[in-house]
């Protein structure tokens, strides 16, 4: 599954000439990954015959604009948290020590709650734990799904593809008033009256660096 997960992490990237190349690669992980759904892997296989076929700055003008442009589609966790509160800060400290305990080194201009990174993070977890630290943010991908598949965005699969690996069941939202757009207010206001919480509490025996970041993210308060 770290292989899946690396090329998950990377289709929801910045799309740049070294992902474009490496698309015949990343589609053969997903034609040979029999643990997502074939549907979802179909999908998929389509995302990467786009990233592969279209001009590189068309893909860029495209990903600015739906993932950096579009709040309630961030592909920074914190944001769908804590979003501008100043529990943001230590929360990014903490994740960011997380990370480099298990060796995983960013760039300086690189944010710890990028869900690249996060995925990149969870491959590199021993006996499995990789699992239950998707299943931690699956109250956060699932959203971001419904709402780029309202969009018919391509992207949508990745979400699918992450919650099949982390065993999440979470239905699609019905997608009835939920502030999609770009308005900041009422996505707080939303955000305040259906906040999201992470997984279950951590088994016995989990990875420790697993254990940890379901505490940090755990911040979120129940729906």
């Amino acid at each position: 599954m770290r292989r899946t997960l690396k090329a998950l992490a990377a289709l929801i990237a910045y799309p740049e000439a070294p992902l474009v190349r490496a698309m015949p690669e990343i589609m053969a992980e997903f034609a040979a990954e029999k643990r997502l759904p074939e549907g979802v892997r179909v999908q998929l296989v389509r995302l990467c015959t786009m990233l592969g076929r279209d001009d590189l700055i068309d893909l860029q003008e495209r990903y600015v604009a739906l993932f950096d442009r579009t709040r309630s589609l961030s592909l920074h966790l914190f944001e769908h948290v804590h979003g501008d509160s100043r529990d943001r800060g230590p929360a990014m400290v903490d994740l960011l020590s997380i990370y480099r305990a298990h060796g995983l080194e960013i760039a300086d201009n690189e944010l710890p709650d990028y869900l690249p990174l996060y995925i990149e993070y969870a491959a590199m977890l021993e006996d499995g734990a990789g699992v239950p630290a998707l299943a931690d943010v699956a109250r956060i991908l699932a959203p971001i799904r419904d709402r780029l598949a309202r969009r018919g965005s391509p992207y949508a699969p990745v979400f699918d593809a992450l919650l099949a690996l982390a065993g999440a069941e979470i239905a699609r939202g019905p997608g009835a008033g939920d502030p999609d757009e770009d308005d900041p207010e009422a996505m707080d206001r939303a955000w305040e009256e259906a906040a999201v919480v992470f997984g279950p509490e951590a088994a016995p025996g989990r990875d420790r660096g697993c254990d940890r970041a379901a505490t940090i993210l755990a911040r979120m308060n129940a729906q």
